[in-house]
């Protein structure tokens, strides 16, 4: 029987997916004579070309790419199986690399995480914090196991990864007590010219907001943009302006910052999302996560 040789294979898939050969002697720390040396096996074990110049790039031929995606079938199963055997019981504490979406509040990722660390098998937690693109690239390189966002990943990112939905929440406008009681009346119009602290722009619910004051006719005067939620927070329990906050965290401000209900920002919403690279869950820290946040935090 003729078998095909799979380490040709992954040098192949590994060209590919870099781009080149320079790169992928990079990734492989093998000289570029050796990779190209693999590759002309290869095509000679096929009677194939897999590969050919497109200016000073090598891309795929037709059946190159067919190749490619099965070998990234190949690969995905192989780094599936390393993760089942890794995820057995051990004396050694459980791993759980969670990346954190920098615009996702931290009380909120904090609500999350949590049911995580209750699990029977010691678990040792590690966080990353970055924007939403750079953690799932990291995800689809299998460098984390789960990211944590209030946007889902969309198609444009052109990457396999999937999105559990994981509940929503309101939201609230909230201030210290001076502010809210100069505020509070009329709302929400009596938030037309007041000083708000908002998300930076680029943020779905700073999107959703600015619907929401364009509907109602309201010009707020923005005092100033965060990317880091938990910025935002400092500056409003330092009385900087009015913000808003997930109402599942409205107690948590009230007990620990004093800050009071100005108003309810009637239908927006904030939704939230566990990010993996596979479909069905298998690391039971995610799993943790997931069944909690639709069972106790967004209930």
């Amino acid at each position: 029987m003729e078998w095909l040789n799979y380490h040709h294979l992954f040098y192949f898939w590994t060209v590919v997916r870099t781009g080149s050969i320079t790169k992928a002697c990079e990734e492989l720390r093998l000289a570029p004579p050796t990779i190209s040396a693999q590759l002309r096996s290869f095509e000679d074990q096929l009677g194939e070309k897999l590969l050919k110049r497109s200016g000073r790039n090598l891309v795929p031929t037709e059946l190159g790419l067919a190749v490619y995606r099965r070998a990234e079938e190949i690969f995905s199963i192989g780094r599936e199986i390393l993760d089942t055997v890794k995820r057995r019981p051990t004396s050694r504490p459980l791993r759980l690399v969670v990346g954190i979406d920098d615009v996702l509040p931290k009380e909120i990722a904090h609500k999350l995480i949590e049911p995580a660390m209750r699990l029977e098998v010691p678990t040792r937690l590690v966080c990353h914090e970055a924007n939403l693109e750079r953690l799932v690239a990291e995800l689809a390189l299998h460098e984390i196991d789960v990211v944590l966002s209030d946007a889902p990943v969309t198609p444009a990112l052109n990457l396999r990864v999937y999105n559990h939905y994981l509940g929503d929440c309101g939201v609230v406008w909230m201030a210290p007590p001076d502010l809210a009681k100069r505020y509070g009346r009329g709302f929400p119009k009596s938030l037309n010219g007041a000083p708000v602290l908002l998300p930076t722009d680029d943020t779905a619910i700073r999107r959703k907001l600015d619907q929401w004051f364009a509907t109602l006719g309201i010009e707020p005067r923005l005092v100033a943009e965060f990317e880091d939620f938990a910025l935002l927070r400092v500056f409003g329990h330092a009385g900087s302006g009015i913000f808003p906050v997930p109402s599942t965290l409205e107690s948590l401000f009230r007990k620990q910052d004093g800050a009071r209900r100005i108003g309810v920002a009637k239908n927006v919403f904030g939704h939230f999302y566990a990010i993996s690279a596979e479909r069905k869950l298998a690391h039971p820290g995610v799993i943790a996560i997931c069944e909690a946040a639709r069972r106790e935090v967004f209930a």
